[in-house]
């Protein structure tokens, strides 16, 4: 039976992407040289090395949902100067979800939604 789903997503450099995990409120647990292991609550996100990346064309994309006051969540990103994807501003969808987005530096779209 599968019990939890973990993404893998790619890093270029190690520093810049702990770095800009942390600020979100990632926390690193394991760290094996060209494999990183973080967790955000329950939540937990694997990164592989893939030094021969273009962040303009990284086709890799997460959905994080928040459960709870995603307004909050995004003024937090905004004071800490986290830049907002140019098409990513906090908005209602037409799907039932408030949503805003953002690109790590190594090109993977993070979007963050809450249900309305």
């Amino acid at each position: 039976m599968i019990s939890q789903i973990i993404p893998k997503i790619p890093f270029i450099d190690k520093g810049k992407t702990i770095d800009y995990y942390k600020n979100l409120g990632f926390e690193f647990v394991a760290d094996y040289d060209n494999y990183l292991i973080a967790t955000y609550n329950n939540s937990e996100l694997h990164f592989f090395e893939f030094k021969e990346l273009v962040p303009s064309k990284s086709d890799f994309m997460l959905y994080l949902k928040i459960s709870n006051n995603i307004d909050k969540f995004f003024e937090q990103i905004k004071a800490k100067n986290i830049e907002i994807h140019p098409n990513g501003n906090l908005e209602t969808k037409p799907w039932g979800m408030k949503e805003f987005s953002l690109l790590d530096p190594n090109g993977t779209l993070l979007s963050f939604g809450e249900k309305i």
